[in-house]
């Protein structure tokens, strides 16, 4: 049960976003560009530090509906999605993202706790700047979106298939408007 009044049957941070749609914007559009904007990291591979930080927060509803956006990026690759949230160095994943991953692990625990030696370790696998920057920050702001969604105890469905849906709705549709589209969803059912 929420700590908060939210729609009821609307999941995850969903809920409080159509609670405070003002607040629902710059979070989704900060997580467009991050996710789905240009960079020479893929949609799929980006996608995976948003779930793999999700799953280390421990947040299910992110890392569920993350893990399934990845997977629909990745060719419906699920097991590969599940590998790299349980241990992304056996993952069949590049060195190059396995090395992007251990920063975001580390930044998940605390930001002081990236060394000088992980941004190398990274570098000698070919990631830029751009890269490291976007990851450290797709970290950081998925502990942020992990909290708000389990600090308000948002409901979160168990059906894998619900989330196989909205990951291939976000794939396509994106982050932006999200809140938009489920208000006019809501509005349209009479809720």
């Amino acid at each position: 049960m929420p700590h908060i009044a939210l729609t009821e049957g609307v999941p995850g941070i969903l809920g409080p976003m159509l609670f405070r749609p003002e607040t629902a914007k710059p979070l989704n559009e900060l997580a467009e560009i991050l996710l789905r904007g240009p960079s020479t990291l893929s949609p799929g591979e980006r996608e995976l530090i948003a779930t793999y930080v999700s799953s280390q927060n421990d947040c299910y509803f992110c890392q569920t509906v993350h893990g399934a956006v990845a997977a629909h990026h990745l060719g419906g690759d699920e097991a590969l999605v599940l590998t790299t949230k349980r241990n992304p160095e056996k993952a069949p994943i590049s060195d190059k993202l396995k090395a992007l991953l251990a920063i975001a692990g580390k930044v998940q625990k605390g930001g002081k706790h990236v060394s000088a030696a992980d941004i190398e370790a990274a570098r000698k696998q070919g990631a830029t700047d751009l890269e490291i920057h976007d990851t450290v920050l797709i970290a950081a702001a998925f502990c942020m979106y992990n909290r708000y969604v389990d600090g308000l105890a948002t409901w979160a469905p168990d059906d894998p298939e619900l989330y196989r849906q909205q990951g291939a709705r976000l794939a396509t549709e994106g982050y932006a408007g999200s809140v938009d589209r489920l208000a006019g969803a809501a509005t349209a059912h009479g809720d």
